[in-house]
């Protein structure tokens, strides 16, 4: 059996380059090189027939080491919760008062952005805080 060595997080939305870019800012992500023959994603955008221009977009880490994300545009609007979401993890090993003011601090980043803030979960026996939230297009993520 062989193992996964790579994947790509795709996400469904109206405006795949909008929301891309919102994910860029969020992450650290960057735009990718265009394809081989375009000196810009706008060349390259152009020269797809007219019913696929602004069909994706994509943004990667910088580093190589997150997964890739992928957004692609569809007809529909989101109707329902999410059955995936991205933890965004900014108070990994963080507890207490000291957790609440760095996902406190990445929210008000993100809420500028255009996230916005749904509600706060507060530590139990089993979970620590952590922010749900959700990106400019709807899609609910957490800070975690």
């Amino acid at each position: 059996m062989s193992s996964i060595k790579q994947f790509q997080v795709t996400f469904d939305c109206a405006e795949p380059e909008r929301v891309a870019r919102f994910w860029c800012e969020v992450l650290g992500y960057v735009v990718p090189q265009p394809p081989a023959g375009f000196a810009t994603w706008d060349d390259f955008d152009s020269s797809l027939p007219p019913e696929r221009q602004g069909s994706g977009f994509a943004c990667v880490d910088p580093s190589g080491v997150g997964p890739r994300l992928y957004f692609q545009r569809v007809p529909e609007g989101k109707v329902a919760k999410n059955r995936l979401h991205l933890d965004v993890r900014v108070g990994a090993g963080l507890v207490g008062e000291e957790r609440l003011a760095t996902l406190e601090a990445e929210c008000a980043r993100l809420v500028a952005l255009g996230a916005v803030r749904v509600r706060l979960l507060l530590a139990d026996d089993h979970n620590e805080s952590c922010l749900v939230m959700q990106d400019i297009e709807g899609n609910e993520f957490c800070l975690d």
